[in-house]
């Protein structure tokens, strides 16, 4: 019994930094949105050329995103 008690307790710490892990992740990228969605952080990916890089990465990800649907 105190077998299954110490198991069930690593499982219940995994799933919780597994929960903690991707709660990180999904600030990072909620943060990375809303810093990009700026007016001025527009502006300064215009002056450094990454607004061409990104207008040329889209096309490609609706590509791969239809490929995985098939």
């Amino acid at each position: 019994m105190p077998t299954e008690m110490v198991r069930r307790e690593e499982r219940d710490e995994s799933n919780k930094d597994t929960l903690f892990m991707l709660g990180g992740v999904a600030l990072v990228v909620v943060g990375a949105g809303l810093i990009l969605t700026s007016p001025i952080a527009k502006k300064y990916m215009g002056q450094l050329g990454l607004g061409d890089l990104t207008g040329g990465i889209v096309p490609d990800i609706e590509r791969y995103f239809k490929l995985r649907s098939m």
